[in-house]
């Protein structure tokens, strides 16, 4: 078994935008040469995070719409009445309940995810930032 890890780097705008990485996170994994095992795609940012849907203009206008209802931006967040300047404690705990990681297998350099699904990034940030994930394969 070989263990391989690529960085990749996307410039989002955040405002829980939506970002399909699924070619690239393909495109890295045909990079590694391994064939099959299992691929990890991590965000390294606490106000991201990544995800599998149905990449469609519904459900990217569906998935603002219930982090909007479920986790509101509201300026007494103790994250930011704490940190003067902050405004962004919505965008951490989105993060913390979508979490940072996700885990697909891969056999004959595909990644084996089904007809609909689609690796997407969601960056709930107030701001534009750069951001960093690591896709680690381990396979042979």
């Amino acid at each position: 078994m070989a263990v391989k890890s690529v960085p990749l780097r996307l410039d989002l705008r955040g405002d829980t935008q939506v970002e399909n990485v699924t070619a690239l996170v393909q495109q890295a994994l045909a990079g590694t040469g391994l064939t099959a095992g299992l691929l990890t795609l991590f965000i390294k940012h606490t106000t991201a995070s990544v995800l599998i849907i149905e990449d469609e203009p519904g459900i990217r206008a569906d998935t603002k719409a219930i982090w909007d209802r479920l986790v509101p931006a509201d300026p007494a967040w103790q994250h930011n009445t704490r940190n003067t300047g902050e405004d962004n404690g919505h965008s951490h705990l989105r993060a913390q309940l979508q979490g940072p990681s996700l885990t697909v297998p891969f056999s004959e350099g595909k990644l084996m995810l089904g007809t609909w699904q689609q690796l997407v990034v969601v960056d709930f940030d107030t701001r534009a930032r750069t951001r960093d994930l690591v896709v680690q394969v381990i396979g042979e």
